[in-house]
C-alpha cells in the first residue's frame, strides 16, 4: 500500500506543479477572465481526466495481457506522445512558450529520481525486474540527478551555455527513450537480458500505470518545450 501512495502521490504532486505552473503562464497572457478561465479549467480538467483514465483501465486488467501489439503502448504511451507532438507543434510558435520560465523546465526534470527510488522498492515488491531498474540498465535516477547540476551551472553560477542545455535536453529524450525500449524489451524478449521469466504483470495496473502513462510522457513533455523555449531566445 506504501509503495502504490507512492506512485500516486509523485503523479499527484506533478499534476500540482504544471496546474501552478500553466495558471501561471495563462494569467500572463491571456487578459480577458472569461477566456483565462476557461482555460485553466481545461488544464486542470484534462489532466485530472487522463488520471482517471489510466487507473481506470489499469484497475480493470485490460493492460495485463502481453500479446501483441502491447496494449499498455498504445493505451497509454502513444496517446500521451501523440499529444505532446500535435500540442507543442500546433503553438511552437505562440508567445506564451517565452512566458515559461527556462529554469523551471531544467530543474524539474529532476522529478525523475524519485520515480526511480520508487522503482528500486518496486524490486523488492515483486512488481519489477531489477533490469529495468539503477541496479540493470535504467540510469535515468542519474539523469535525473544532473537536472539540479545543469540547474545550478546554467542559471545560477552561469557557467553552462544554452546549447548545453539544450544538448543536455536531447539526451534526456534519447535516455527516455532507452528506458522504453527496455521495459518493452525485457516484456517481449527477456532472454536477451538473461531473464528466465517475463515482467511481472502487476506493473501493467493501477497505479504503476502511471509511470507510462503519465510520468514518463510528461518528462518528454517538457525537455521539447524547453528546446522549443531556448531555441527561440
Amino acid at each position: 500500500m506504501i509503495l502504490q501512495l507512492g506512485y500516486i502521490g509523485l503523479t499527484t504532486l506533478m499534476v500540482i506543479l504544471i496546474s501552478i505552473m500553466g495558471k501561471e503562464v495563462i494569467n500572463k497572457t491571456v487578459s480577458d477572465k472569461k477566456t483565462r478561465n476557461k482555460k485553466i479549467t481545461l488544464l486542470v480538467g484534462g489532466l485530472i481526466l487522463w488520471q482517471i483514465y489510466q487507473l481506470a483501465i489499469g484497475a480493470s486488467g485490460f493492460l495485463t495481457d502481453f500479446s501483441l501489439p502491447p496494449r499498455f503502448l498504445f493505451c497509454l504511451v502513444l496517446p500521451a506522445f501523440l499529444f505532446t507532438g500535435i500540442f507543442l507543434f500546433k503553438n511552437k510558435d505562440k508567445g506564451w512558450i517565452m512566458v515559461v520560465p527556462e529554469e523551471w523546465l531544467t530543474y524539474i526534470q529532476s522529478f525523475r529520481i524519485l520515480v526511480e527510488t520508487l522503482f528500486v522498492y518496486s524490486v523488492s515488491a515483486g512488481v519489477l525486474h531489477p533490469i529495468v531498474t539503477i541496479e540493470g540498465y535504467n540510469f535515468d535516477m542519474v539523469f535525473g540527478a544532473s537536472a539540479i547540476v545543469m540547474w545550478v551551472f546554467t542559471y545560477k553560477i552561469k557557467f553552462f551555455s544554452k546549447s548545453i542545455i539544450i544538448a543536455w535536453n536531447y539526451l534526456g529524450i534519447v535516455v527516455l527513450a532507452s528506458v522504453i525500449f527496455l521495459f518493452v524489451s525485457s516484456v517481449y524478449f527477456p532472454n536477451i537480458y538473461g531473464l528466465t521469466v517475463m515482467m511481472p504483470k502487476e506493473f501493467t495496473t493501477a497505479p504503476y500505470v502511471l509511470v507510462a502513462g503519465f510520468l514518463m510522457p510528461a518528462a518528454v513533455f517538457i525537455h521539447v518545450l524547453s528546446i522549443i523555449r531556448l531555441k527561440r531566445d
